[in-house]
């Protein structure tokens, strides 16, 4: 194999963009033209609301089933966009047709800074879009009329003022429902999809110190390929709305996003973290992130998250769920096969397609229709299924989701790291010895191109270039398949001389950062990264053992096949390290690393 490094460019033309299914990277068909069919008619609707200290106006659509009216009002949901997306995306508008073809009114709408709405991108933060999501509450309520004075007086009141309302949206769209039940008690119920518990996490993540989705230090890795994809959309609205509201100018030197949310990105893309920079990320993001709010949000929540996914992985939502089941708030989990990675695929057959809105036959639809009727309807038989579900892609015949009444559902196995590269099942069997790698000045890995599906492009099979990793191998899982449900941890001691020397400077960005990830090695040796996905650590202290956890996995092990257990010097679809070192990883019986591994079933090689 060839070990040329694969650089996808950092500047995609604004032009390409603009004509690419990026522009609506969430939508997984392409736009479906509203109109009336069926049982329900669709009014497009603008209305003018407070949002922070501006006013802003939303473009929505209104789908009112058939034979709905004052006398006989009906539970609402409330739907939008992903990011770069609108209210005529298959995302937004495949959930308004089939909730209204079930008798819901659904109110879908652009969020702010797309499509047709008002006031500049904003990241879902609270004090902004979930205010303005608010303000359509109060039109559910009937207390706010629409900007040609249409009032709805049709939705079931909970009391006056107070419609029962739930929420639906994938990834921006996701987001966006809990900072507006955390302003507004008023929201009944929420499914929140592939979306984010913490954007300083996301964008750039650090697996180094965290537990649970919590805590880390200062941020790891940049993601710099979504992050500049996710920037170039917001940006490219002019392109793809020339007669734009003049309310969406941004700030900061962006066209079209806050000052704020410009600012972070410039301080990403400087590679500088010194501690009031970083304070000041990381407070920002984190701001606009569940992760600060949780606390706020009352109503119950069905959390859907996609295992194809390096953007918002598993560990996200795995973080909001503990958060909210620790507040005693309602909160089930399904993790499905799709999220953000591998493009405009459709989902695979039986998952649920939100473009087709396929509610009814699809097993996390069912899930979300039994959710709306519990929450919406009040009706306390309805069964809204076991706390934890999640895609099994070996599943055959059977069952296509596996469950478990509470998560995690697996039990924690280890492995340790031996020094003659071997992942064996006992500290006793462990040999003695060093290994090192070498950090290089480029990227000498490659785990994916993160737009490399969005954009319709081939992506190249993941690589390390010899040197600049170490791999530890088990024996082959033997006596029936090895299945993994959950977030593996590695604890592990590094020994790097020339880290260790900078852990004084100010600048955090000068500290160690190495990539773990996962990969199973088929018997004929071709081996397979799971999902592509990579845990990037910002060491705080290469002295001290140290703890990473990596992403979520749901995966079988084959009899026969192998785990493979890699640590990287870098990642092309990251910004890391700085200079050229050597680290060295030691292996003891009594002071090695381990693999920790939520087994569900099988044992351990």
């Amino acid at each position: 194999m060839s070990r040329a490094v694969f650089r996808p460019v950092r500047r995609l033309p604004l032009a390409l963009l603009a004509g690419s299914a990026l522009v609506a990277p969430f939508a997984l068909s392409p736009p479906v033209p509203v109109a009336a069919a069926g049982p329900y008619t669709v009014t497009a609707l603008k209305v003018t609301v407070r949002a922070g200290d501006r006013s802003c106006t939303l473009d929505t659509d209104v789908y009112r089933p058939a034979g709905v009216d004052a006398a006989h009002p009906a539970p609402a949901v409330l739907t939008t966009n992903g990011f770069g997306g609108s209210k005529a995306d298959g995302s937004t508008g495949g959930p308004a047709r089939a909730l209204a073809a079930r008798g819901y009114v659904t109110l879908a709408y652009s969020g702010l800074g797309f499509g047709k709405s008002g006031c500049p991108i904003s990241l879902d933060d609270p004090d902004i879009d979930g205010r303005a999501a608010s303000g359509l509450v109060d039109l559910l309520a009937g207390t706010l009329t629409a900007d040609d004075g249409t009032r709805l007086d049709y939705v079931s009141q909970d009391g006056p003022g107070d419609p029962r309302v739930g929420m639906i949206g994938a990834s921006y769209g996701g987001a966006v429902q809990l900072a507006t039940a955390a302003v507004d008690h008023r929201v009944d119920a929420l499914v929140p999809l592939i979306t984010w518990h913490d954007l300083s996490y996301s964008l750039a993540p650090n697996a180094a110190g965290r537990t649970h989705g919590h805590g880390g230090g200062p941020p790891g890795a940049y993601k710099w390929q979504w992050t500049n994809g996710f920037f170039l959309i917001g940006e490219a609205q002019g392109l793809l709305h020339p007669e734009l509201d003049p309310s969406r100018t941004g700030g900061a030197g962006c066209l079209h996003f806050v000052a704020r949310a410009c600012e972070t990105k410039r301080l990403l893309d400087s590679g500088r973290y010194t501690a009031g920079r970083t304070r000041a990320v990381l407070r920002y993001a984190r701001s606009v992130s569940p992760v600060s709010y949780l606390a706020s949000v009352r109503a119950p929540t069905l959390l859907v998250q996609g295992q194809a996914d390096t953007l918002f992985n598993l560990n996200e939502a795995a973080a909001t769920y503990r958060t909210l089941r620790g507040r005693g708030t309602p909160a089930g989990m399904i993790w499905q096969a799709w999220g953000h990675s591998g493009g405009m695929r459709r989902p695979a057959d039986g998952e649920l397609d939100l473009a087709r809105g396929n509610l009814d036959t699809s097993y996390v639809g069912r899930r979300i229709l039994a959710w709306f009727d519990r929450y919406l309807h009040h009706r306390r038989a309805a069964a809204t299924g076991p706390a934890f579900a999640y895609y099994r892609d070996w599943a055959g015949d059977g069952p296509a989701y596996g469950t478990a009444p509470a998560f995690p559902a697996g039990a924690g196995r280890r492995l340790y790291l031996s020094g003659d590269g071997r992942l064996v099942g006992r500290r006793a069997e462990v040999v003695r010895g060093d290994r090192e790698y070498r950090n290089l000045r480029m990227p000498t890995s490659h785990s994916e191109s993160s737009l490399a599906g969005l954009l319709g492009l081939p992506d190249v099979p993941p690589y390390d270039a010899r040197g600049t990793f170490l791999d530890w191998t088990s024996k082959p899982v033997a006596g029936g398949p090895l299945e993994v449900v959950g977030a593996p941890a590695l604890t592990l001691r590094v020994v790097a001389p020339a880290a260790a020397r900078r852990q004084s400077s100010p600048d955090a960005a000068d500290r160690l950062v190495l990539f773990a990830k996962l990969y199973d090695v088929a018997p004929d040796g071709g081996a397979t990264l799971l999902h592509r996905l990579v845990a990037p650590a910002r060491v705080a202290d290469v002295r001290r053992r140290f703890t990473m956890e990596l992403p979520g996995i749901v995966h079988r092990f084959g009899p026969g096949h192998r785990l493979r257990l890699v640590i990287a010097a870098s990642d092309d679809a990251y910004a890391g390290n700085r200079g050229v070192e050597p680290v060295t990883v030691s292996a003891a019986p009594r002071d090695t690393g381990v693999l920790e591994l939520p087994v569900t079933r099988g044992v351990l090689p």
